[in-house]
């Protein structure tokens, strides 16, 4: 009995600077290596040749989803999203000239395959200027492979070794599959048979409900927003000022019959997850 008090009494203030070591700085503070992968976001792994880190490791109070939406023009929302924790955005969506609309700071990135190449046009300014910035790469396996095939994913290898203090994750293949089977259950459609791709929205948001206890989301219309008679004409992005407006590029997306994005159905999803997490939309405000 003594020997057991013995072990207990040289365990707990063990026990003891363990669990402040958690609680002050996060499991990455206390754990090292394999022992990580529990706490790792699953489903978005490291590019790169290093061999640490391989798992995003990301956890936020709170978070700003600032979308790309026409919406933001004129907004002025930009100092209160450059408060908030965690600031995601989306592809190339830039922050220079628009900071009084849409802030500042980014935390993360979620960037499409095909906008990579815009990314990489500008390198300088997004992975070395921003080389704070986390960036999540999602697209479809002939572009993402990592066999040497995979054209979008050995340009985002070229920029990870020229920039090796960037941290650039892909979201892996079943990651995407998971998606597909979260569209199929919240709309009974399997989303290949009907032509469609998610959008990088729908993967922004399912990162932000992985990663951050509650989501504000910026510049995101409701899936009735353009059924309405006095809906605002915006374009599709708040930095492309001349180019189609956003309900009608929904309209088309929604629509056709191949390679469409379905931006009106996701909304829909979107404001079932706002009754079961902590999600507000504001620029325009929801009706939940």
């Amino acid at each position: 009995m003594l020997r057991w008090l013995g072990l207990l009494s040289l365990s707990l203030p063990l026990l003891i600077w363990f669990w402040h070591v958690l609680t002050r700085d996060g499991p990455t503070a206390a754990l090292q290596g394999h022992e990580l992968q529990g706490y790792g976001l699953q489903g978005y792994r490291r590019i790169g040749p290093s061999k640490k880190d391989q798992f995003l490791y990301m956890h936020c109070s709170q978070c700003a989803l600032v979308s790309s939406s026409g919406q933001m023009i004129g907004a002025g929302a930009g100092e209160e999203i450059d408060k908030v924790p965690c600031v995601i955005r989306m592809n190339n969506a830039p922050t220079g000239g628009y900071e009084r609309d849409v802030g500042g700071r980014t935390s993360v990135r979620v960037v499409s395959h095909t906008s990579v190449p815009l990314l990489v046009k500008n390198d300088r300014q997004y992975f070395q200027q921003s080389a704070d910035t986390t960036y999540v790469f999602w697209g479809p396996e002939r572009n993402m492979r990592q066999d040497g095939k995979g054209r979008v994913f050995n340009s985002l290898l070229k920029m990870a070794a020229k920039y090796p203090k960037v941290k650039l994750y892909a979201v892996t293949r079943e990651k995407i599959q998971y998606c597909d089977s979260v569209f199929q259950n919240e709309t009974g459609k399997n989303r290949m048979k009907t032509g469609a791709f998610l959008s990088t929205g729908f993967f922004t948001m399912i990162l932000a409900l992985d990663m951050c206890d509650s989501i504000r989301v910026y510049g995101m219309i409701d899936n009735n927003y353009c059924s309405r008679a006095n809906h605002s004409t915006v374009p599709y992005h708040y930095y492309e000022r001349n180019r189609v407006d956003e309900c009608r590029m929904y309209k088309v997306h929604e629509n056709t019959q191949r390679g469409g994005h379905r931006f009106i159905t996701e909304k829909a999803i979107y404001a079932k997850w706002a009754a079961r997490h902590k999600m507000e939309f504001k620029h325009p405000s929801w009706s939940l």
